[in-house]
């Protein structure tokens, strides 16, 4: 079924969205895909949030599995403190998710205008997000990306966790239980994501809900850096710097949810059974889970997602850090990035290919375009070679392989001496065979920097 959505005229109020039974009205928000805006069941008053969705906008980003994911997480989850989804319909152009309606912002903002919470308010809005991740957990759906901006807060305050667009169900899981894409906000996210082996979702939630907690008694983030390598290198250690006047049971759990081994870190029914986190706890009560079920429109699964032989054959094949960076719109990136050196005597880019592979592919590539290659103390140097009789000026060129971290490295082309045109093609060539972007050249950089 294709909806059709009319406008009508409401008087000094000028024209509103009538969609099926629902009147649309003023923006709350605006998202990457398209504007939530507040929505009245014309029978019953009721309210509601809508999530229009621009249908064209999800394809050219290659989102569509995304939106199938949050709508199909969405419907089997119904708990007081996770945001219910109601209904979905679909016109041509759109898809509208109609949303309970939470009428009292994001938890980042009640963060940011008020600072820190009491231990006792604090504590209380944990114990409801613990209820609600525990909850989800139990269906077998694990968010990926809890952060203040996808906690909201209703009148009451009460929590409601939201945004499941990046969650993993059980699906999602690989033969070896785990689950391997790299994904959530740099500041929330735990180490064994970055470390790109394989994760558990239940121990990385645990995770980015001690860092919520930590916000909320603290007023701040417990890693943060505006350098990406020097925030990674902070989540990696779980270095915790510890206010004195925290109270000590926070202190505790904190450094137990905060642990960098997911294998040591403590577990959500151990949450629940901490005497800080068990002080006044009233568990969320669950209604009846069949009283109604979610309706969706087939036109809303119905969005084209490309085949592999639809995709950019030199697109690259893990997802690499830049790519994190660019799923949070939170972080500050302004002063991130430097202009590339101008002799451009250096050249970096990002891989998560094995310093072995790296420096394998290079001598290939460097080998088919005539010149000569010397191996010494794991660097790989690109002279002349006088037998392919180049015309270039002694051309010399080293190629060094850098660890950010187990799973992510930095390669640096460095010019020794010779024509820098000729440097340059050799450099695009090497750039080609490994689909590096610009992004990644300039990432690198930093990242090199950094370490």
């Amino acid at each position: 079924m294709v909806l059709v959505a009319r406008r009508k005229s409401t008087g000094d109020d000028g024209m509103q969205l009538q969609l099926g039974k629902y009147e649309i009205g003023r923006t709350l928000g605006e998202g990457n895909f398209g504007k939530v805006k507040y929505a009245k069941d014309i029978q019953t008053g009721h309210p509601f949030a809508v999530k229009i969705l621009e249908k064209t906008r999800i394809k050219n980003l290659n989102f569509s599995d995304q939106i199938k994911r949050e709508i199909a997480t969405l419907k089997i989850l119904k708990h007081p403190n996770v945001v219910r989804l109601h209904e979905v319909l679909a016109s041509k152009t759109k898809i509208y998710m109609i949303l309970e309606y939470v009428n009292g912002g994001e938890l980042f903002d009640t963060i940011a205008s008020k600072g820190k919470l009491s231990e006792s308010d604090g504590r209380k809005l944990f114990q409801q997000l613990i209820d609600g991740v525990t909850y989800c957990h139990d269906k077998g759906v694990y968010h990926r990306d809890l952060k203040l901006e996808n906690v909201l807060v209703d009148a009451k305050g009460s929590i409601k966790i939201s945004d499941f667009g990046l969650s993993a169900l059980p699906q999602h899981l690989r033969d070896d239980g785990l689950l391997h894409t790299t994904c959530g906000s740099p500041n929330y996210v735990a180490p064994e994501i970055l470390s790109n082996r394989g994760y558990d979702g239940a121990t990385s939630d645990t995770w980015s809900c001690g860092v919520i907690l930590y916000v909320i008694l603290t007023g701040y983030l417990p890693f943060d850096d505006r350098n990406l390598a020097v925030l990674y290198q902070k989540i990696f250690k779980g270095d915790v710097q510890m206010p004195k006047w925290l109270p000590s049971g926070a202190k505790n759990l904190i450094k137990r949810i905060l642990d960098p081994n997911p294998k040591t870190r403590i577990t959500m029914s151990d949450i629940k059974a901490d005497e800080w986190f068990k002080q006044d706890y009233v568990p969320a009560i669950i209604g009846d889970e069949d009283e109604e079920d979610v309706l969706i429109d087939d036109e809303v699964l119905s969005i084209h997602e490309p085949t592999d032989s639809e995709k950019d054959p030199e697109s690259p094949i893990s997802i690499n850090a830049f790519e994190l960076i660019g799923m949070s719109s939170s972080l500050d990136l302004s002063g991130f990035f430097e202009k590339e050196d101008v002799s451009e005597r250096k050249v970096r880019f990002t891989s998560t290919y094995s310093p072995r592979k790296l420096l394998e592919k290079i001598e290939d590539t460097v080998s088919q375009m005539g010149f000569g290659v010397q191996k010494k103390n794991g660097k790989l140097k690109v002279v002349q070679d006088h037998k392919a009789r180049r015309k270039s000026c002694n051309l010399s060129v080293t190629a060094e392989v850098f660890e950010i971290n187990p799973s992510l490295y930095v390669v640096e082309l460095r010019k020794n001496n010779g024509e820098c045109s000729e440097y340059r093609q050799l450099c695009d060539k090497v750039f080609k065979d490994f689909g590096v972007s610009r992004s990644q050249e300039h990432l690198a950089a930093k990242l090199l920097e950094a370490s």
